[in-house]
């Protein structure tokens, strides 16, 4: 993402989600309980667009994705998505369909990392926001589902079908992917979904306490450790030792390893510049 701005101003409110920002965290909730957060037409352009001015404005050093109410996300809103979709024709449909990849891809693609505080159902598309998170911190009640073909759809839905066998392999991918079946908090922990199984009631307190620890690091170390890790999904290795050899020597030339040293050296802890 470019830092550079346009002349467009900043978006001051956002309708179709609530933002909240606590000196370098943000939080963005979906805020639709009584749907238990169904996703809006609007819900996916607001998010596409607020990943894409957050990353350009750099004062956020981690996201915190969650839900308010009962569940996390229940996924597309049956009436406003699915029930509009079948009077779109193909080109609205493609137009939708690169819309919602487009979030995925912001969410993989930002300059900070994403915790998703899941509680409830994931479900759908609600899931894959989960799953291209860098870190899902779980409830005991939560449940993941990726239903797509429950509802006539391919399982491969807004890159479900790459990030899924990535996380858990592919064996688990297909299951869930195919046959569409929830996924329970203590088995997503074991199969490798979920970062942290939380005490009950705590995912979103455990997901803040995770930001802050995120923000308060090194930013432009964690920034490329993101990078790295989805470039170099589909890498051979000698591309990607050679990357990585790139990466470490220009964060050599940063403030913040010269600030480890200088720490190290004093025996205090280090005062992270992001630089």
């Amino acid at each position: 993402m470019s830092p550079f701005p346009s002349s467009a101003p900043s978006t001051e409110e956002w309708r179709h989600l609530r933002l909240t920002r606590d000196d370098g965290v943000a939080t963005v909730t979906f805020a639709r309980p009584e749907k238990l957060n169904a996703l809006t037409f609007g819900a996916y352009a607001d998010l596409r667009d607020l990943l894409a001015e957050l990353s350009r404005e750099r004062s956020v050093r981690a996201l915190v994705l969650a839900g308010e109410g009962r569940g996390f996300c229940s996924g597309g809103d049956v009436d406003e998505i699915i029930g509009a979709t079948l009077a779109m024709d193909t080109a609205q449909l493609l137009d939708f369909n690169r819309m919602t990849g487009q979030v995925v891809r912001a969410l993989r693609e930002c300059p900070f990392p994403v915790v998703a505080a899941v509680h409830g159902v994931a479900a759908g598309a609600g899931a894959v926001l989960a799953l291209a998170a860098d870190f899902r911190v779980a409830d005991p009640s939560a449940r993941f589902s990726f239903l797509f073909t429950r509802v006539g759809l391919s399982g491969g839905d807004m890159g479900a079908a790459y990030l899924l066998p990535r996380v858990v392999g592919l064996g688990h991918a297909t299951r869930l992917l195919m046959l569409g079946d929830a996924v329970r908090a203590p088995e997503a922990e074991r199969i490798g979904l979920i970062s942290e199984l939380a005490e009950e009631g705590r995912a979103d307190e455990r997901a803040a306490e995770l930001a802050r620890r995120l923000a308060d690091g090194p930013a432009l170390a964690l920034a490329q450790t993101k990078a790295l890790l989805t470039a170099e999904l589909d890498m051979p290795l000698a591309a990607s030792v050679e990357l990585d050899a790139n990466t470490q020597a220009l964060l050599m030339h940063g403030e913040d390893y010269a600030e480890f040293h200088a720490a190290f050296t004093e025996k205090r802890p280090p005062k992270w510049q992001g630089r």
